[in-house]
């Protein structure tokens, strides 16, 4: 932070200490100096917390971003940075809290009914393992929590914590799909309308034509390599292609923070395009997979993939537009029944698009919604992606990340695992993972972007993790439920139990190595933008660079 310290004897003189201590002269012009402000906690910092585990404590506890408030008694008992702050600790504390409400809640009203007491109480302690290990994960890697949250799920499924009934099932296919709500929700509100206009071409080649490229090559390699049919291999193809918005979009802001791409817009262009590419592939997998079990006849089937998708993004559009008008804009409660109306209506666009065989139409038709609706709002004053719908959404993902992402990884058996379908699909992986960032490089061209900028961008797209988690474990639960392909049932559990391990294989290989790219070339490869002083007017003046994006 700078600040104009043209403030004559009062400060040369009277305060000068204060300002030699604090501060430190930057550049002098027409007689007046600039200094630049060392905040004194950071200072104090470099000196006192020097050690290896005062180090390792600040990577696991971060100081509060605002000023905080915490009881007179809390640094006695739990210093810091040993210990987290108060308003950290009690972060976490009401997650934990809200967990344990949860399966209270479930318990009281189904344990009698269905005999889920165990099961539930391995379910909570499940999910709020993941959540620690995720967030433990997260500060001492800076990898996505998610990894961590998976790997949980894994353990305790190969540790026997948790059992698979079909009560369970049910439950983890309801909440997996809440989750997935969640998730294109989020990516609608975080569709900017200016940016799609301004960078329209740029957006769809980079949000489709990579997209396209690995879904074929996962199709055709897999086809070959596991010996999948043609449709079960498009089908996990769809799945495989999309990008993950929760290692995707937390990196690039980090490098958006410090200036790096911020003069293209790449941070923006990316995430945007990332969006498009979750809405394709869940719709497109949708679509495929109720081709697949649906008994009506083939022509049918056929036509009704295009036509779920107008009715779709017709409906969605529609219920964002309602939503700028019914509740009205000015009313004290607009912000919690915008939120209500996006979910709920969410939710029940996707149950009801499900059990009518028109599963395509609901994904669209949530992602449509939080675009027009979030273009409405920034018409009424709401930015973009940060108003309160938005914010609430956020918050509301962190209860169901790692309820998505354990009970994926509780699906997974090591033992019921067939290693050559491990070592095959991670070759398919790998292999596609190098054909999208080739592909990403070549439809780039056109896009205004210098040679390490498409580099970069090709390195971005290779994260995978949310669709994955959500959708890899959606044509096993078919199987279970009765529902059939045409084929032996024995048949479509191994080639679903397939798609399920490969789903789960891309994200422990490509999430972690996503984020490192992101994290290492970024720096490297794109330009820093640093408006810490401007030329205005013939004169120097100070910018402070906190307040930027």
């Amino acid at each position: 932070m700078k600040i104009n310290a043209n403030i004559g004897k009062s400060v040369a003189g009277k305060r000068r200490g204060y300002i030699d201590l604090d501060m430190e002269p930057n550049i002098e012009q027409k007689g007046v100096r600039v200094y630049t402000f060392i905040e004194p906690d950071t200072e104090n910092k470099r000196k006192l917390y020097d050690k290896w585990w005062q180090k390792l404590c600040l990577r696991c506890h971060p100081p509060d971003a605002t000023p905080s408030w915490q009881p007179s008694w809390w640094s006695r008992f739990f210093p810091y940075p040993l210990c987290s702050t108060y308003r950290h600790t009690a972060q976490n504390l009401c997650i934990i809290f809200f967990f344990l409400l949860t399966w209270g809640i479930l318990y009281a009203g189904l344990g009698e009914a269905i005999g889920l007491k165990g099961e539930l109480l391995g379910m909570a302690l499940l999910v709020i393992s993941a959540y620690l290990v995720g967030w433990l994960w997260l500060k001492l890697t800076t990898l996505p929590a998610l990894i961590g949250m998976l790997l949980t799920g894994i353990l305790f499924q190969n540790l026997q914590l948790v059992q698979m009934t079909d009560a369970y099932r049910k439950l983890n296919q309801d909440l997996r799909k809440i989750a997935l709500v969640i998730i294109l929700t989020r990516a609608g509100l975080g569709l900017d309308a200016a940016v799609m206009k301004r960078h329209y071409a740029a957006v769809l080649q980079l949000g489709l034509l990579p997209w396209l490229v690995e879904c074929f090559a996962i199709g055709i390699l897999t086809h070959y390599l596991l010996y999948l049919p043609w449709i079960w291999g498009f089908l996990l193809g769809s799945m495989i292609a999309s990008v993950s918005p929760a290692v995707v979009v937390p990196c690039l802001f980090r490098l958006r923070d410090s200036g790096y791409g911020v003069a293209k817009g790449i941070p923006t262009i990316v995430v945007a395009a990332a969006a498009i590419d979750d809405s394709v592939s869940v719709a497109v997998f949708a679509i495929i997979l109720n081709a697949m079990f649906s008994t009506g006849s083939a022509t049918f089937n056929i036509i009704k993939g295009p036509l779920s998708i107008i009715v779709g993004v017709a409906i969605g559009s529609l219920w964002g537009a309602m939503t700028a008008i019914i509740p009205e804009k000015d009313d004290t409660y607009v912000a919690i029944l915008r939120f209500l109306a996006l979910f709920l209506g969410g939710l029940f666009s996707y149950f009801i698009s499900s059990l009518i065989g028109w599963s395509g139409a609901g994904p669209l038709a949530i992602v449509s919604s939080g675009f027009v609706a979030a273009y409405f709002w920034d018409k009424q004053g709401w930015p973009v992606n940060k108003n309160p719908v938005s914010n609430a959404f956020r918050i509301l993902w962190i209860f169901f990340e790692p309820i998505l992402f354990a009970f994926t990884g509780a699906q997974v058996t090591i033992s019921a695992l067939d290693p050559e379908v491990i070592k095959m699909g991670a070759i398919c992986l790998i292999t596609c993972l190098f054909l999208r960032a080739i592909a990403t490089f070549l439809v780039s061209f056109g896009c205004g972007l210098n040679s390490k900028e498409k580099i970069f961008i090709s390195f971005t797209w290779m994260a995978k993790a949310t669709v994955q988690a959500a959708l890899g474990p959606a044509a096993l639960d078919m199987v279970h439920n009765g529902q059939t392909a045409g084929a032996p049932k024995e048949e479509e559990e191994s080639h679903a139990k397939a798609l399920l391990a490969v789903s789960v294989l891309s994200v422990v290989l490509s999430a972690p190595l996503g984020a490192l790219l992101i994290a290492l070339t970024g720096p490297r490869l794109l330009s820093k933008h640093d408006p810490a002083v401007e030329e205005a007017d013939g004169e120097m003046k100070t910018v402070d660079t906190s307040t930027q994006l």
